[in-house]
């Protein structure tokens, strides 16, 4: 794909970094096609050079960042596989990753480091390329840029040497063309870590064909899109398989300007940077997109270029769809995915009917149905069951886990979704409840277990069960429930600044309840759900 629009557009941009804006002045830099490509090559060869070969597993812990997008394919062109690691997990989530992956060489931003150093002795890294979020800023702003980074120690000193290598100086090093590598369309190309369909961490192999046909899948899906001319406002993180493929691989391949955006907070950040560079595509999360309509000052920006948007991974009310298309005259739909899809599955029609509470149609070549999860019989028309999917986007399995390759994708190729939906006479999907325990807080996913496992760390906490309850913000939000031992107290603020020590801050619990006892089955096990419908109760007798 990048190949054919650099061959099509070598002198459109490709990439546009927005750090920020200083008056008139951009912080940030581009990069045509023909540039892209050239430090997509050198990153190949330089890869290869190190080692490097067909198979192997290099991780990208990095925001948003050109360097995000040269890794990402200069890996693929040497047929190794991309690993994506989100940069703000803590050291531990680093290591328990990398040692699942076996992955050997890894990119990283200069200011995460440390948490590379801190766990490499107990992983397979042996090769480290450090970058720094300005690499690719070019003159005063460069400048401009290092003197905030350095400030905020996310650009740190880090000397050559020991396995210890730097982006720019590596790829200035290494002009020659990359091997010439065969790469076949059902080559595992990506490990994409998800929480699954039963709640625990694995990788979803995914093939270049999984993520070619989904690219291309969600292109015909944005109906009235101009090949060379789109400009994608890229806010969702790239490591996300949402924001990998809808913003970052679509652009690519429709030869469009992909406006990278490493820090889409505030929300201000995203609507000066619609403002300046006139997106026309807005690919987001339902909190994003609240953000904007509910922010005081959204009337002082023009949003107008947006022309449709599709938000994943989180229910999208119907009234947020309409007032964001009021504010800026653009559609916006909801859709649905998951990461074992590569990810997008389903979508409303941007310029048909969309409906209020749908997930929309199912995507070109994807059949989808509704199974009862208990005799495995598909229902009829309007009752609920468990979503199952088949298409070309559907991952080849779990890395390292064929028992739980065996509980998701059928022999016949069903992908079970754990979800569980249903379909009206229409075609029309609609997410219902779901089998699994599964935590989706702004797009990304939590598993309770990793949060419970570090609330059971506290000196002070007997008990705890770790839930995702509704919130209008976050589509679901972290909650945390407690029973401290006999004779302890704790506050929640210093329950969640132990977490903040061992998580993400993305699934450090942001409601804890204090109780004196958690309802448990016969046999002891916590019931999750009886708490979530709880929660669903106190929410629905407060909007009454």
């Amino acid at each position: 794909m990048l190949e054919d629009s650099a061959r099509k557009y070598p002198d459109n941009t490709a990439t546009h970094l927005v750090l920020s804006y200083v008056g008139p002045l951009t912080i940030g830099g581009t990069l045509t096609y023909r540039q892209l490509l050239d430090q997509v090559d050198r990153f190949a060869s330089a890869l290869h050079c190190l080692g490097v070969r067909k198979g192997d597993r290099v991780t990208l812990v990095l925001p948003n960042l050109p360097q995000f997008v040269i890794g990402f394919y200069g890996t693929m062109k040497l047929g190794a596989i991309v690993v994506n690691t989100n940069p703000t997990y803590t050291a531990p989530e680093i290591q328990q990753q990398f040692r699942d992956a076996g992955a050997e060489t890894v990119v990283v931003v200069s200011g995460f480091y440390k948490k590379i150093k801190e766990v490499q002795a107990q992983t397979q890294i042996k090769r480290v390329i450090i970058t720094d979020i300005a690499d690719y800023v070019p003159g005063i702003g460069r400048l401009l840029a290092e003197h905030k980074l350095k400030k905020d120690d996310l650009m740190v000193d880090v000397p050559d040497g020991n396995g210890v290598y730097h982006f720019r100086p590596l790829l200035d090093a290494h002009p020659e063309p990359p091997p010439q590598v065969e790469v076949l369309p059902n080559d595992v190309t990506l490990f994409q870590y998800t929480g699954g369909t039963t709640g625990i961490p694995k990788s979803a192999m995914l093939t270049h064909c999984n993520l070619l046909a989904n690219t291309i899948q969600i292109r015909h899906w944005l109906v009235g899109m101009e090949e060379g001319k789109e400009r994608m406002m890229g806010a969702i993180p790239f490591f996300h398989v949402y924001g990998m493929t809808v913003a970052m691989s679509l652009t690519i391949q429709a030869g469009g300007m992909l406006t990278i955006l490493p820090n889409p907070r505030p929300t201000e950040n995203v609507m000066k940077a619609i403002q300046k560079e006139r997106a026309s595509l807005y690919p987001g999360v339902p909190a994003m997109y609240i953000g904007i309509i509910n922010h005081p000052d959204v009337a002082k920006y023009d949003l107008r270029s947006v022309k449709a948007c599709i938000s994943g991974a989180a229910p999208l009310p119907m009234d947020v769809q309409i007032k964001f298309g009021e504010i800026t005259g653009g559609r916006l739909v909801e859709g649905y995915g998951l990461t074992e899809a590569a990810p997008v599955t389903h979508a409303n029609p941007v310029y048909g009917e969309r409906r209020a509470g749908s997930i929309g149609l199912p995507m070109p070549d994807v059949e989808a149905k509704i199974i009862d999860y208990e005799t495995l019989t598909e229902k009829p028309v309007g009752e609920d069951g468990e979503l199952w999917l088949r298409g070309p986007q559907v991952m080849v399995g779990y890395w390292n886990k064929p028992q739980e390759t065996a509980k998701t994708i059928t022999p016949d190729g069903w992908l079970r979704t754990g979800d569980i939906a249903r379909m009206d006479s229409d075609g029309y999907f609609y997410i219902v409840d779901r089998l699994k325990d599964i935590i989706i807080a702004s797009g990304f996913n939590i598993v309770p277990r990793e949060v419970e496992e570090v609330l059971f760390q506290h000196p002070k906490v007997q008990e705890a069960v770790v839930a995702g309850v509704p919130d209008s913000y976050r589509g679901e939000t972290v909650k945390a429930y407690i029973v401290l031992k006999t004779g302890e107290t704790a506050t929640s603020e210093k329950i969640r600044s132990f977490c903040k020590e061992r998580l993400a801050p993305y699934k450090v619990p942001t409601q804890i309840e204090f109780g004196s006892e958690l309802p448990k089955t016969n046999v002891g096990k916590f019931l999750r759900r009886v708490l979530v419908e709880e929660e669903r109760k106190k929410l629905g007798a407060v909007k009454q």
